[in-house]
């Protein structure tokens, strides 16, 4: 008995030819899909994640692949993946897609119990198989189908050359200074970090990241950052993103929150880091994470856990971070976990910052500035 063809079921009608052509570009020249590869697609009810959803399971169909669809409900930065979500990754499909209303969830098993590998340390069934190579993937929280549209048909040539420069750039670098016109003054140190870079190339097993990508982003040192953060673009919060009206100052000492002033922008993310703090204890007290862990997780959630550089021409500030973390001419720093694993949080706040300079320190002692008022520096 021999496996009947798939039926290619066409949601992309003539108004989504658009559509239909970004999730081609995805599946093609960002993934790299084969024939007879298993791709599973995780996402939600709500309109616009369904469609795009249908549109990569219609062009994963056209490149051979063997692509499944699974939705849950929707799920905050703070809400558990279901089990049978968790379980489905578990199988080790070639390609993981994440297209969600808000966000995929967190692994409540991996969590209580983290996966160890030496000493590197796992607390979502995802990233132990992202970061072991087992699996590629890119994951897109909170898309919009207008944003797809806009932002995934790109010039990747050009952004793959900056993101491989830049990515040298911050790897070699012992600190940053970033400054702006409107008085932010931080310095954050980079030593011994490495940096990531968000370029649309997730064909080798273990590669992924954003779509729509375009940054290169670093983990600053654990306790590093020292000075004044002035976000003034947008900010991510737990009820979601916020364009800022009136700029947020927070100060930095040994690479922690002191100090945060502003009007409601700042009131909100101030709310949004308390729930951070609050949360891990609750969770350790429902018997889902350990009491050490979540004193750990429940400090980190004042840490300054990522420093990126946003490449994408076509993406806009809209108050969508997928889209405005990559905006040009912009870079956005982000408080709590990082991506090294060991400044462990509940929460990952990003916060843009127009038109900043950036100044690189080298081992050597010698500076480059690598952004001068937003624009790249050759």
């Amino acid at each position: 008995m021999t496996e009947s063809e798939p039926t290619k079921y066409k949601f992309c009608s003539e108004d989504n030819n658009e559509l239909a052509e970004a999730a081609s570009v995805a599946i093609n020249d960002v993934l790299g899909v084969k024939e007879g590869e298993k791709v599973l697609i995780i996402t939600n009810p709500p309109e616009d994640v369904r469609k795009i959803s249908m549109a990569l399971y219609d062009a994963a169909l056209e490149a051979g692949a063997k692509p499944v669809i699974m939705f849950q409900p929707v799920k905050s930065q703070l809400d558990f993946a279901e089990k049978a979500v968790i379980d489905a990754i578990r199988t080790e499909p070639d390609v993981v897609l994440s297209i969600s209303k808000e966000k995929l969830g967190k692994d409540e098993e991996s969590m209580k119990d983290p996966i160890m590998i030496g000493e590197k340390r796992y607390d979502h069934m995802f990233n132990f198989l992202l970061g072991e190579k087992r699996i590629r993937s890119f994951w897109s929280p909170s898309v919009t189908a207008d944003m797809f549209k806009r932002t995934v048909p790109i010039d990747y040539t050009w952004m793959r050359e900056t993101c491989t420069l830049l990515k040298e750039e911050l790897t070699e670098a012992i600190s940053a200074h970033i400054t702006t016109e409107l008085g932010m003054d931080l310095t954050i140190g980079l030593q011994g970090r490495a940096a990531k870079a968000d370029d649309g190339d997730f064909t080798a097993p273990g590669s992924g990241g954003n779509l729509p990508c375009g940054e290169v982003f670093i983990s600053p040192a654990v306790g590093s950052s020292e000075g004044v953060i002035i976000f003034d673009g947008s900010i991510a919060a737990t009820e979601g993103e916020i364009i800022i009206n009136e700029p947020i100052r927070v100060t930095m000492k040994e690479g922690y929150i002191d100090d945060i002033t502003g009007g409601e922008e700042a009131k909100e993310l101030k709310a949004s880091i308390t729930r951070g703090e609050e949360m891990p204890f609750e969770m350790s007290k429902d018997g889902k994470m350990d009491y050490e862990d979540a004193k750990a997780y429940s400090h980190n959630a004042r840490h300054l856990g990522e420093f990126g550089i946003g490449l994408n021409k076509e993406a806009q500030i809209i108050g969508n971070m997928l889209e405005d973390e990559k905006v040009y001419t912009t870079i956005h720093l982000a408080i709590g976990a990082n991506y090294d694993d060991d400044a462990n949080a509940l929460i990952h706040l990003d916060g843009l910052i127009k038109n900043p300079t950036v100044v690189l320190k080298k081992p050597n002692g010698s500076e480059r500035t690598i952004m001068l008022n937003g624009q790249l520096v050759e």
